[in-house]
């Protein structure tokens, strides 16, 4: 299996360490990550302003290329299926920083690495952990990448959002397929020295009645797998328009 790494928390990152480590178990391995941290940034791309690049060859990582990319995940995916040609299998983004689950899955830069694979007619993979803890991931990703692939999930849908708590060793590792459900964040916006900055947090207590959803999984100390679509139709609603059109013709 070929497979690209990407994130969104930058090359340099710890959890993008963390993956490349584990990755190694299951194929060959190409990093192309963001030079810096572009989190936030969803599924952006730079089509206007030059987009720097730079060889690390097997410098970061032992035995490993990688490359830097001035800009976005999905353009870190677009610059190595379109520029290096390199004919990858799936793309392994992250590990995120913080959880994506919920409203944050449209926001975040580690989902859309992964979902830019789908775009292209490859497989894709989020892994995201708690904020500033990776002690889940570090003990377990490999057992959660074997259960994912011996589960054969990717060949029945093309895109996973992972997030994994924080677990500790002597922990069980347990799995839940969920939907996206809500993080309840509490937006707002402080005025400090003179700019503005966002600022919140999740309520996640807010989703325990919410029965497999991916916060309630993660609640419960359970890794959320969760499937996503890159279609955004509301086929529902589009066979109920298509109904309400028809009974009035």
């Amino acid at each position: 299996m070929k497979i690209l790494i990407t994130n969104d928390d930058g090359i340099h990152a710890k959890g993008l360490e963390i993956l490349v480590k584990a990755a190694q178990h299951f194929g060959e391995v190409l990093v192309v990550a963001p030079e810096t941290e572009q989190s936030g940034k969803s599924h952006s791309i730079n089509v206007r302003k030059p987009i720097a690049i730079k060889d690390y060859k097997e410098t970061l990582f032992e035995g490993v290329q990688a490359y830097s990319v001035g800009s976005t995940p999905a353009d870190c995916v677009r610059y190595t299926h379109h520029h290096l040609r390199y004919d990858f299998d799936v793309v392994f983004s992250g590990v995120n920083r913080g959880y994506n689950m919920g409203e944050d899955i449209m926001y975040s830069g580690t989902v859309a690495g992964a979902s830019e694979a789908a775009f292209i007619g490859k497989k894709g993979i989020a892994f995201s952990t708690i904020y500033n803890d990776f002690s889940g991931a570090e003990w377990f990703l490999k057992d959660i990448i074997q259960w994912i692939i011996t589960k054969n999930l990717l060949d029945v849908v093309g895109l996973l959002n992972v997030n994994i708590p924080p677990l500790q060793k002597e922990d069980i590792l347990e799995f839940q397929l969920t939907f996206q459900g809500s993080t309840h964040y509490d937006t707002r916006f402080d005025l400090e020295n003179g700019a503005y900055y966002q600022r919140g947090k999740p309520h996640l207590y807010r989703q325990k009645e919410n029965l497999n959803s991916d916060v309630h999984a993660i609640l419960h100390e359970k890794v959320s797998i969760c499937p996503l679509t890159v279609d955004r139709t509301d086929h529902i609603g589009l066979g109920k328009i298509k109904k309400k059109y028809i009974e009035k013709k």
